[in-house]
C-alpha cells in the first residue's frame, strides 16, 4: 500500500470522527472500524484521559482497518516511527499475528508495547456433567490419552484459543501437542455449544463466552488464565494457584512507536497507569465485560515478549508457521 493511499484512509477517518478536522495533537489509531474492541479501547482510554487532566485535550481517534491490524502497524512503523503524539490500541491479537508473522514480516521490536489496563480473562471449561472436577485432572487426562479429550474453541487452528490449553500442558511437562484434538468453530458460542451438547470434552476460550452459561449452570469453569481470581468469580481458580503459570488473556492495551524517547514512553506510561486507577475506568470495564489486567511500562514490554517467543515456538510446533 503506498503512502499517499495510507495518508488518504487516515484524512478520510479523521474526517469522519464528529465531522471535523481539527483536534488535539495527540492521536489513538484503532486499527479496525469503529464499534470493535480497538475502537473501545482507543475512545474509551482516550476520553479518560483527557476528563481526568492526563492529556490537555481531547485524544483524537482514527480508525485504519485492515489486514487484522496489519494496515496501521505498517503505516506506524513506515511513517510515524518517531511520532511522540501518536498511541495505537492493541490485544492480544496483535501479538498473536506479529508471533505469527501475520504482518508481512514486520516483528514485536519495531514498536514499543505501553501497557494493558483491562483484559477478557481466558478459561477452560467443561459441561456440568463431565467426569473433569479440576483442571488437573483433565490435564492428567489428556497426558494420558491425548485422544480422549477435545477442545472446541472460537479461533482457527493456531489462534490464541487453540493455544491455551497447549500453553497450560507444556507447563505439565507434556511435549506431543500435536496430538491434542483441538476444533475450531465460529466464535465462542458456538464453541461453548459444542462442549454443552457434549461434542467436545471441553472448551478454551474468554470469561465473557461463558459467563451466561455459568450462570446458567450448564458448565464449570475449571481455570480462569488471569494472576488472580476474578471479581464475581472468586469461586473459580486460576491455573496459577493449580500449578500452571499460564497467565491468557484478550489484554486491552496500546503500543507507540518505536523511536520516541525513554521520557515520551514513560509519560504515555504513566497517563495509562493513572487511567488504569481511576473510577472511570473501573466503571467502564464493569460496564464492558472486563477484568483487571494491568501491566504498564517495562514489565509489559516484558510480558509482550515472552508471550511473541511462547507464540510464536508453539506455532511451529503444530505447523501453523514454519
Amino acid at each position: 500500500m503506498t503512502s499517499r493511499l495510507l495518508k488518504a484512509l487516515v484524512a478520510s477517518a479523521v474526517m469522519s470522527v464528529g465531522g471535523v478536522t481539527a483536534a488535539s495533537a495527540n492521536e489513538c489509531i484503532a486499527p479496525a472500524n469503529p464499534g470493535g474492541g480497538w475502537d473501545f479501547t482507543c475512545r474509551q482510554i482516550g476520553a479518560i484521559m483527557f476528563e481526568i487532566g492526563a492529556v490537555d485535550g481531547p485524544i483524537q481517534v482514527t480508525n485504519m482497518a485492515g489486514a487484522g491490524g496489519g494496515l496501521a502497524y505498517s503505516h506506524v512503523v513506515t511513517e510515524r516511527g518517531d511520532d511522540a503524539e501518536l498511541i495505537v490500541a492493541a490485544s492480544s491479537a496483535t501479538t498473536t499475528r506479529l508471533a505469527q508473522n501475520a504482518y508481512a514480516g514486520m516483528t514485536a521490536d519495531q514498536v514499543r508495547f505501553v501497557g494493558a489496563i483491562g483484559a477478557d480473562p481466558g478459561v477452560i471449561v467443561v459441561g456440568a456433567d463431565s467426569p473433569y472436577n479440576s483442571l488437573n485432572e483433565l490435564i492428567d487426562a489428556i497426558i494420558a490419552d491425548p485422544g480422549s479429550v477435545a477442545f472446541a474453541g472460537g479461533s482457527a487452528v493456531g489462534g490464541f484459543d487453540h493455544l491455551k490449553p497447549l500453553m497450560i500442558l507444556q507447563r505439565a511437562g507434556f511435549t506431543d501437542i500435536t496430538s491434542v484434538r483441538y476444533i475450531g468453530v465460529d466464535g465462542g458460542a458456538d464453541a461453548i455449544t459444542q462442549t454443552v451438547g457434549g461434542f467436545t470434552q471441553a472448551m478454551t476460550g474468554d470469561m465473557s463466552e461463558v459467563v451466561g452459561f455459568v450462570q446458567a449452570g450448564e458448565v464449570r469453569v475449571l481455570a480462569v488464565l488471569t494472576e488472580e481470581r476474578v471479581p464475581g468469580f472468586e469461586d473459580i481458580p486460576t491455573a496459577v494457584e493449580q500449578g500452571y503459570d499460564v497467565v491468557a488473556v484478550n489484554w486491552r492495551g496500546l503500543y507507540v512507536p518505536a523511536d520516541v524517547s525513554d521520557a515520551t514512553f514513560n509519560t504515555w506510561a504513566d497517563r495509562l497507569q493513572a487511567v488504569a486507577d481511576s473510577d472511570q475506568w473501573a466503571e467502564a470495564m464493569a460496564a464492558n465485560g472486563l477484568a483487571p489486567f494491568t501491566l504498564v511500562g517495562a514489565d509489559f514490554q516484558g510480558y509482550v515478549d515472552g508471550l511473541v517467543a511462547e507464540i510464536n515456538t508453539l506455532s511451529k510446533e503444530i505447523g501453523v508457521i514454519e
